[in-house]
């Protein structure tokens, strides 16, 4: 069983070679005898390779049911290579099984998918399976530079590391782009050379668009994609490109290292890094790449790669992490220096409880909740929901005011009575959440929210001590629970 992308058919090919060799050197095919040069040249009847994408049917697998009947005519098994198997249809996998339960000695059957997922598990427990993984690029460069040496074909390390970046893990892909690149001319192939062959746009190209999205300058954003697309450099490699080096600037900012890059263009990442937050460059990456994956299945490939990058020069877009990020750091500095923790009472007799409610109260009759002290940073609290996308959350609190009621809760005043949906919005207990959370990191430690109209707010003190005079009556325990 072979998977992923590449080599899995060469590698059935050569396991076939293998198995029939004459004269095997240490399990490896010779490629000098009589079978091996049969194969290698497509001649020989005993090795039968079959593509199930376009030969799917009941009736393709009985014809192979048929033949294994009957002995090799030069090789000592008769192979069957079945590519991308995985596209067989039920009815043929079924006749498929029956042969594969009872195999006559003679044949040997090698499957080959891409996804090995879509087998019946009655086909996959009767196979022997080799999972195929990705080259790495250090494994590419060495075979590359082999290559080079036996073709004599000049070529710089930052060429061939391009062209093992750009194959993404498969050796065919990075020969193909290597013998494009021999074809060319005589000269040294360069890193220039293999980016103006696949369509890559210069690095400057790329820098400067980066510099224009990190500064918020849709002009020189527009005017550089522009010139590239004039060019005819391919947009998928050229996002791809904009993804990798603001990747690289990421990579820079955490570890103060890169490779391949020259000096000057090292000196040109650290002076973006140093003016960019993590937090926005790990944004652009994940909003990128989804453009990227909205763009290969687009026919206007053009117009969302030009909206995508005026999207990401949007300053308002990235408000609402910057206040997050500033947030953040204003909670880890009250953390370092130091924050108040309320400790937790011991459980207490009915009898205490009532003293405590009693004395709580007293406190609370006290306070005037009129004239209690105005949250002035109210409108952040409202920016961050609008920004964070809870606009119906947004919209019944935008003409609301907040008080501080204690240390430990907010008022939200509402001016005007709110709708019966409004209500119904407000009390959710996921928008409720929500907010004490917002107003929590906006303060820096936990914090409770209570709704307040202005028309209850003398209101509050009178309910409370009817409360109090019910509990001092009946002289029996009554829990309180505000909702």
């Amino acid at each position: 069983m072979e998977e992923e992308e590449h080599g899995k058919t060469s590698s059935a090919k050569i396991l076939a070679r293998a198995i029939n060799c004459l004269n095997p050197q240490e399990g490896e095919p010779c490629n000098q005898c009589e079978i091996c040069r049969a194969i290698l040249a497509g001649s020989l009847t005993d090795v039968v390779e079959m593509d199930a994408a376009s030969n799917n049917s009941v009736e393709d697998i009985r014809l192979i049911r048929d033949e294994v009947n009957f002995l090799p005519t030069l090789a000592k098994y008769r192979i069957y290579i079945i590519d991308e198997v995985h596209m067989l249809s039920t009815g043929a996998f079924n006749a498929l099984l029956k042969t594969l339960e009872e195999p006559p000695e003679h044949v040997k059957f090698i499957l080959a998918t891409t996804e090995p997922q879509k087998l019946p598990a009655t086909i996959l427990s009767r196979c022997q399976r080799f999972d195929f993984k990705q080259l790495s690029e250090e494994d590419i460069m060495k075979r590359l530079k082999i290559i080079c040496k036996e073709s004599n074909i000049s070529i710089t390390d930052e060429a061939l590391h391009l062209i093992a970046v750009l194959s993404e893990g498969a050796m065919r892909d990075s020969i193909s782009i290597l013998e494009r690149c021999s074809q060319e001319g005589t000269g040294e192939i360069s890193e220039n050379k293999i980016r103006e062959l696949v369509g890559i746009p210069e690095l400057t190209y790329i820098h400067n668009m980066v510099k224009g999205i990190l500064e918020y300058q849709v002009e020189e954003v527009i005017q550089t994609s522009q010139q590239v697309l004039k060019e005819g450099k391919d947009i998928n490699y050229f996002l791809w490109e904009i993804i990798k080096y603001i990747k690289d600037i990421l990579v820079w900012k955490t570890t103060n290292h890169l490779e391949i890059y020259r000096k000057e263009e090292i000196e040109k990442i650290k002076k973006l890094a140093e003016e960019v937050s993590k937090e926005r460059l790990l944004k652009l990456i994940y909003s990128l790449s989804e453009l990227e994956n909205t763009i290969k299945w687009s026919s206007q490939k053009q117009i969302l790669f030009q909206v995508g990058m005026i999207k990401a020069c949007n300053k308002e877009e990235n408000q609402g992490w910057e206040e997050w990020e500033n947030r953040i750091r204003r909670l880890e500095d009250r953390i370092e220096n130091g924050i108040r923790i309320e400790t937790v009472q011991p459980k207490m007799e009915i009898s205490e409880k009532k003293e405590e409610k009693k004395k709580e109260k007293i406190i609370e009759k006290k306070q005037n909740i009129t004239n209690a002290k105005k949250v002035e940073n109210w409108a952040n609290v409202l920016n961050t929901l609008k920004t964070s996308g809870k606009m119906v959350l947004y919209t019944n609190l935008l003409n609301t005011t907040a008080k501080e009621i204690n240390d430990m809760t907010i008022g939200i005043v509402f001016h005007t009575q709110p709708t019966a949906f409004g209500k119904t919005v407000l009390e959710q207990i996921d928008n409720r959440k929500e907010l004490e959370k917002i107003v929590s990191l906006e303060y820096g430690k936990e914090m409770q929210i209570k709704y307040i109209t202005e028309e209850n707010e003398g209101e509050t003190k009178t309910e409370e001590n009817n409360m109090d005079q019910l509990v001092n009556t009946l002289d029996i325990p009554i829990n309180v629970i505000e909702e």
